[in-house]
């Protein structure tokens, strides 16, 4: 009997041991999986970077890519790929990486969108906030407010007193709906109490076009592709649009200096990442972009493109991008602006 108490005891002292080890095994498996994000962020990056830019190949936002990518791929000692996949106001690039294996292997170079499409769009496919995790502003470019030489505002205060005399009867153009330089005119419409219409053009360049041919009174225009003609005198700077003046229009006012207290607007580029990326693969990104921010060479590349180099942390620009929802979205509602 005794005997026989005995092998049961040795039995069950077995299987509770087996039990344990058991139990031992898979809490190890669940910390080495739970461990893996630091384990990828200390052995990141091991292959290249790919930087989604939702634009065409050629324009500003690919060129300001390529001036950080060619920065940024000596310090994480890997390949940073631009690709290009424009459309749908830059959604099908965000919607791209959004879903994309949040390792940070694949990147966003992100605009005011982020927070502007939410509002012009009735249903999107990801959301800008939850989805994608900010990693790093880039830069930042004001507009200038230029108007055509035969119109007989020499300022901005003037420019406002002939809008409420003609209201309805002057237009800017906007080069789509929802970009800077529509946002701009809206804000303008909204601080001052006039009525300026816009008019939607396929592009910058025809609506530049026509403000030079006297179709339309005014534009908010890139101030690279407007620099060349205020300076021949083909088109009058009354101010531009960020809070601080442009470092190639020294003596051009801003909009808030010349009579709109308060008024800001500018264009922003950052880089985002799928949300579910690991922190130290962030924090590791945030650190090199700083750094390439700071590099003469990237500098002069990004502000020759009329943009100003706007290194931060990852919290700053998740910052901006929740403010500018916010206050671009009042503007977008008041307009009554959607996306076609």
């Amino acid at each position: 009997m005794n005997a026989h108490l005995s092998l049961m005891a040795h039995r069950a002292l077995i299987g509770h041991r087996g039990l344990i080890s058991s139990i031992i095994g898979h809490l190890a498996a669940a910390g080495l999986w739970l461990a893996a994000p630091t384990v990828l962020a200390q052995g990141y990056p091991t292959r290249p970077v790919h930087l989604v830019v939702p634009a065409v190949a050629g324009g500003t936002a690919d060129l300001l890519a390529r001036a950080v990518g060619t920065g940024l791929s000596p310090l994480l000692g890997q390949a940073v790929v631009i690709d290009n996949k424009p459309g749908a106001n830059t959604n099908i690039g965000a919607d791209f990486v959004a879903k994309a294996p949040a390792d940070g292997y694949t990147l966003c170079l992100s605009g005011m969108t982020l927070s502007t499409n939410p509002w012009l769009y009735a249903k999107l496919s990801y959301d800008p906030q939850k989805d994608l995790a900010p990693i790093g502003l880039l830069a930042t470019s004001g507009n200038v407010l230029v108007v055509n030489p035969a119109l007989s505002a020499h300022n901005v205060a003037e420019l406002i007193a002939l809008a409420k005399e003609r209201p309805g009867r002057l237009h800017f153009g906007t080069p789509a709906i929802g970009a800077t330089g529509h946002l701009a005119g809206e804000m303008f419409n909204s601080m001052t109490g006039i009525q300026i219409v816009a008019v939607h053009y396929k592009g910058a360049a025809p609506a530049l076009a026509d403000l030079i041919g006297g179709s339309i009174e005014m534009t908010f225009d890139n101030i690279p592709a407007a620099l060349a003609y205020i300076r021949a005198g083909r088109l009058r700077a009354l101010g531009v649009t960020s809070a601080r003046r442009s470092s190639v229009l020294p003596d051009v006012p801003t909009i808030a200096e010349a009579g709109v207290p308060g008024y800001d607007i500018s264009a922003w580029f950052g880089i985002t990442a799928p949300a579910a990326t690991p922190a130290e693969v962030i924090d590791r990104l945030n650190r090199d972009l700083q750094r390439t921010l700071h590099t003469a060479a990237v500098t002069e590349r990004i502000e020759a493109l009329g943009f100003d180099p706007a290194p931060g942390s990852a919290e700053q620009f998740g910052t901006l991008i929740r403010n500018d929802l916010v206050r671009l979205g009042r503007i977008i509602r008041e307009s009554g602006a959607r996306a076609e």
